[in-house]
């Protein structure tokens, strides 16, 4: 699955958005929901989460060719290292909230780590799994990114 996402991609367009919070004394509510109005720009397909995560290890180490993702920290705090393949593309982003979001499009290497105890990262998927639309070798990532060099 070649594309020309790895190519346009930059990590500019990555994004942090507020999600939406209804709160009572009975706790605080954020809701996404597919369709015209979604603050995502995409109805999602699949929702995972990645939990009980060592401290010291890393999640993560790919890009998509496709797929527009976007990563909510449920529970505690880890940061996410955004890579798009130039000099001057590289980014990290905390997130520690789970009324934040982190838009990442297609074509973005990303990485997890520094998960705090007890984190829980969810992940909102624009396309259900396809293990052809992964990037996970970095040097593969850096030959589809080598024109931004």
């Amino acid at each position: 699955m070649e594309s020309d996402s790895h190519v346009k991609s930059r990590t500019s367009l990555c994004r942090l958005i507020g999600l939406e919070r209804f709160g009572s004394l009975e706790g605080t509510l954020s809701v996404v929901e597919n369709g015209p109005d979604s603050p995502l720009g995409y109805d999602v397909r699949r929702v995972f989460y990645v939990f009980d995560t060592p401290s010291g290890a890393e999640r993560g180490g790919h890009s998509h060719h496709a797929d527009h993702e976007t990563l909510v920290a449920l529970a505690g705090s880890f940061d996410v290292l955004l890579d798009d393949g130039s000099a001057d593309g590289l980014r990290r982003v905390t997130l520690k909230s789970p009324d934040t979001a982190l838009l990442i499009p297609p074509g973005i290497w990303r990485s997890m780590e520094n998960f705090s105890a007890g984190s829980v990262c969810m992940v909102l998927a624009e396309l259900p799994y396809d293990e052809a639309d992964y990037v996970r070798d970095y040097d593969e990532f850096l030959r589809l990114t080598s024109s931004k060099r």
